[in-house]
């Protein structure tokens, strides 16, 4: 459960800087995320490469729309290396009060440097999407694209504090959903004129999605997850140029989340049991 703490003032919004979660806690959110797991049935690669204790900051890809995937992958943590991630929640998230109070709860924190760098400094496991909204929020033809361009404030961070970097690769929504309309069609107008009316970006708009049949209930895809080798910023840490130094890590990062995603597209190539129909037919005994 959160605790308080002296210098609970370091996060924005309240957020508590320390949490602890019991039992009770955990089988909550299990509970809460059975029918999506079950659903998707989820596989795990290379979960021992995040460290079970120190600072490390998880790089990951947003997949389409954001935040349907990425909460499995707290549990899974939480089980097998006994660390709990702390999530950098969208601003427009955090906005929320009663939504605001759940992700507190569970570690999550308004997205800025402040909040991510006071967490790596009390060694805790801080999960980023460099993608931002602009990469959940996709356009037709851009399934599984990371969008990266000019986003190296995660780079920075690590290096300034030292944190190791783990790229964690995600898969299985994009393939859930087809995208009807993106938010650049004439017809998705009025929704662009609504998001700049609430001060978001107009490029923010969400697209209309279509899952099974028309309905938006994802299709039962299974979700891969693959956390790679850790990246250690140590020879970037006395550049001349943090600029320049962060970029290159950037680089880096981006190459190895490409290589996650990689071996989990050929894993799910090679997967029977990618859909539930195949799931289903390896149940049965002949």
């Amino acid at each position: 459960m959160p605790e308080s703490s002296p210098n609970a003032a370091v996060l924005t919004d309240g957020a508590p800087l320390e949490v602890r979660l019991d039992e009770t806690d955990i089988r909550l959110i299990e509970a809460l995320l059975a029918p999506l797991r079950a659903w998707t049935s989820p596989r795990f690669y290379g979960l021992d490469n995040i460290p079970a204790d120190g600072p490390v900051l998880l790089v990951g890809n947003h997949n389409l729309m954001g935040g349907i995937d990425a909460p499995l992958l707290m549990p899974e943590v939480l089980r097998r290396r006994g660390r709990l991630i702390r999530g950098l929640a969208e601003n427009v998230l955090i906005t929320v009060p009663g939504l605001r109070h759940f992700l507190h709860y569970y570690g999550a924190v308004r997205g800025n440097r402040n909040n991510c760098m006071a967490l790596l400094a009390r060694g805790e496991a801080v999960i980023v999407f460099p993608g931002g909204g602009r990469e959940a929020v996709r356009r037709k033809n851009e399934k599984y694209l990371l969008k990266w361009e000019g986003r190296t404030g995660f780079a920075r961070m690590a290096i300034e504090a030292g944190a190791p970097i783990v790229p964690v690769a995600m898969i299985g929504v994009d393939d859930a959903f087809d995208i009807v309309f993106d938010g650049d069609h004439p017809v998705m107008r009025p929704l662009r004129w609504t998001v700049e009316a609430l001060g978001l970006k107009r490029d923010l708009t969400p697209p209309l999605l279509r899952g099974v049949g028309p309905t938006l209930i994802p299709r039962p895809e299974r979700f891969y997850f693959s956390a790679g080798a850790p990246i250690d910023p140590a020879p970037w840490r006395d550049a001349d140029d943090l600029d320049t130094a962060a970029t290159d890590l950037r680089d880096v990062v981006r190459k190895a989340l490409e290589e996650e995603l990689k071996f989990l597209f050929a894993e799910r190539d090679r997967d029977s049991g990618r859909t539930l129909v195949g799931r289903v037919r390896g149940l049965l005994p002949f």
